[in-house]
């Protein structure tokens, strides 16, 4: 038996003494059910015992004031301490249930802002990845076009090579075509001279 269960077993006893008593006054038997109804409530346990023990307290001024001028007002006294500790005990467990939620949403909110924060550290590693591609295929077309510009600069010097020599020829070829044509002429006069 843990220590909440046997408190509350203790806790009845006590109830249950002035119920003994309670059963010619319907006033104190009906605040003393309320009693042991706010104990045996599970949810409730263990909160606002000092309103609780006020309440039993009040309870039992009321039993023992059956014959006293003075007991209309120790009945209303009762009533509100009886009243006062259903509501302090409900109050703390709703404290207890915000307390909770508030944890719970607050380890919600953790977890959402966890998730995220890994989405975008997927997003920016699959960004970061990208943009290395990008800058690799950037490099080889950069690498591509330097290699197409230094082809062409060869062809270029090749062409330029093979023009100049071509040229060259072209030259050499007129020259002689006019040194023969020159020769043909004079061989025409010396032989038009020695018929």
């Amino acid at each position: 038996m843990n220590i909440r269960s046997w408190t509350i077993a203790c806790l009845s006893l006590l109830l249950a003494l002035p119920l003994a008593h309670a059963a010619d006054d319907p006033d104190v038997a009906q605040l003393s059910q309320r009693l042991v109804a706010l104990d045996a409530d599970a949810s409730l346990g263990g909160l606002a015992s000092l309103e609780r023990l006020q309440a039993r307290q009040a309870v039992e001024a009321l039993d023992a004031s059956r014959r006293s001028r003075q007991r209309p007002s120790i009945l209303q006294v009762a009533q509100w301490r009886v009243e006062t500790a259903e509501i302090s005990a409900r109050t703390e467990a709703a404290r207890r249930d915000i307390d909770r939620l508030d944890r719970e949403r607050s380890d919600l909110l953790l977890e959402a802002s966890r998730r995220e924060a890994a989405r975008a550290r997927q997003e920016a590693e699959r960004l970061r990845i990208q943009a290395q591609i990008q800058a690799e295929e950037a490099t080889r077309l950069r690498q591509a076009a330097e290699e197409e510009s230094l082809a062409r600069q060869e062809a270029e010097t090749v062409l330029q090579g093979v023009s100049s020599r071509e040229a060259a020829k072209l030259r050499a070829a007129r020259e002689r075509a006019a040194e023969l044509k020159r020769q043909e002429e004079e061989l025409l006069r010396s032989l038009e001279s020695n018929p």
